[in-house]
């Protein structure tokens, strides 16, 4: 039997419930950006180590194309001006999967589909979607973008405020 500290186990609750963390608000702000346009576009989420080696952070990362499949990851499919957000896996790190599986109180079933896709059927998970983008799009796409980016600097520099 266990034993467990009731202010410990608040403490940690307390800890927990404080963080402002909410997928849906991240992936929503990164759909508001329209950093694509109208284009449908991945967002990868990834967990990533502070300078200081102890704080986590999560890198939400907008891409044209599909990532590699990873641990301590989630990938999500946007089609901008739709509702349509599709999850293509949510895989945590390795040392928490057996805390989601079936009969856990923490159980769920996504997640589990993850973990077993990531293990057994690797190659499906990191193919291409159907619905995917071209190579010839996307390059048009990062071109607009570059030309885009270079004229906002250009306009920049020949727009210079007067001096008080």
């Amino acid at each position: 039997m266990i034993k467990i500290n009731p202010l410990d186990a608040h403490d940690r609750y307390q800890h927990f419930t404080k963080q402002s963390f909410s997928i849906s608000e991240c992936v929503q702000d990164i759909i508001n950006q329209k950093p694509y346009g109208n284009h449908p576009f991945y967002i990868f989420a990834h967990s990533r180590s502070d300078d200081d080696g102890v704080k986590k952070r999560i890198i939400w990362q907008p891409r044209l194309t599909k990532p590699t499949s990873q641990t301590n990851s989630m990938l999500f499919k946007v089609y901008p001006g739709t509702d349509n957000v599709k999850i293509i896996w949510m895989i945590p790190p390795r040392e928490m999967w057996g805390s989601y599986k079936k009969g856990n109180v923490t159980e769920n079933e996504l997640i589990c589909q993850s973990i077993e896709d990531f293990l057994h059927h690797r190659a499906e998970l990191d193919a291409p979607e159907k619905d995917d983008l071209s190579d010839e799009k996307i390059n048009q796409i990062y071109k607009e973008i570059s030309q885009s980016a270079k004229h906002t600097k250009m306009m920049d520099k020949l727009w210079t405020p007067k001096q008080l």
